[in-house]
């Protein structure tokens, strides 16, 4: 591990990102992870623990996919289309660093609107990265009509994203394979639509939508939110896949966080190893309630990466 590579982070803020949980789920990687070939990720969000895999070329291929078609189309702008997305976010940046803090509001509800109405893919793209740097906390909502739905976040100056970084993300997903593909196929889906590149030479890194650890938390990802039901269903795929021979992590919210007694993620995954690791998250309106608490590393497997 001293020899690896931190070096990409994460394009976009994202609620529960993985960056900071990364030193954790490289200890309690599989120990035969090396030996592996595919890489699998069903909710790739912000791509923390992808970017660092790839960065440091642990797999021959990976499958990276998500329910939002909006992210997965900025993942391929991102590919395809590098310097004429760094062009539109640049523009956009330099007509909102000149406003004043009410006109940065207006533009951002009007960004908002054109986001949600409909625009070219290069468009959709630019107005994401935008969205998510100048919305309350980074987060993504949705409505049940689809729509984005998170409010402005009232930052002056903020930093919309490092142009050296989205180039080599670029340069990383424009890998190819000894047959000249892609080493990295995006997909736009549900997780359990996976089912058919999963087998015992992969691993498979799960990160959904998080069970919330506030009173009113968190959970309209997409239009479907995704609830206790949605949770039951991906227990019942991470089963499947584990049957299959594939090594397995799922991280969540740890429901003791808000009520001792709410074992609802010990029950669901009693067949599996149960870790808490510690997390600093700051998705809580109130600053006093902000602060370390606990999260679930899941996996079928005991034994680990050597440190």
């Amino acid at each position: 591990m001293e020899n690896e590579n931190f070096n990409i982070k994460p394009f976009l803020k994202w609620a529960g990102g993985k960056t900071q949980l990364l030193n954790e789920i490289i200890a309690e990687l599989p120990q035969n992870v090396r030996q592996l070939k595919k890489y699998v990720e069903p909710f790739v969000g912000a791509g923390a623990v992808f970017f660092y895999f790839l960065e440091n070329d642990y797999f021959e291929y990976y499958i990276i996919n998500d329910i939002n078609f909006k992210l997965i189309n900025l993942y391929e702008i991102i590919r395809d289309r590098p310097g004429d997305l760094i062009f539109e976010v640049q523009r956009l940046r330099s007509e909102y660093l000149k406003l004043d803090i009410e006109g940065k509001e207006k533009l951002f509800y009007e960004i908002r609107s054109k986001f949600n109405n409909g625009c070219s893919s290069i468009e959709s793209a630019s107005y994401f990265i935008f969205l998510n740097k100048t919305c309350f906390n980074g987060l993504y909502r949705e409505n049940s009509k689809g729509n984005f739905n998170v409010p402005f976040g009232k930052y002056e100056n903020p930093s919309f994203f490092n142009e050296i970084q989205l180039m080599e993300i670029s340069r990383l997903l424009n890998l190819k394979n000894k047959d000249g593909k892609f080493k990295v196929k995006i997909l736009n889906g549900d997780f359990d639509e996976l089912n058919e590149y999963i087998d015992g030479s992969t691993f498979v890194y799960f990160d959904p939508p998080y069970r919330p650890v506030t009173v009113g938390g968190f959970t309209s990802y997409s239009r479907s939110s995704f609830n206790d039901k949605s949770q039951i269903l991906l227990r019942d795929f991470y089963k499947l896949m584990d049957v299959k021979g594939a090594k397995l992590m799922l991280s969540n919210s740890d429901p003791k966080n808000l009520d001792e007694s709410d074992t609802f993620f010990d029950d669901l995954y009693s067949d599996f190893n149960i870790k808490r690791v510690y997390a600093k998250r700051n998705i809580n309106s109130t600053g006093s309630k902000r602060g370390k608490i606990t999260e679930l590393l899941i996996t079928n497997y005991k034994e680990v990466k050597a440190r």
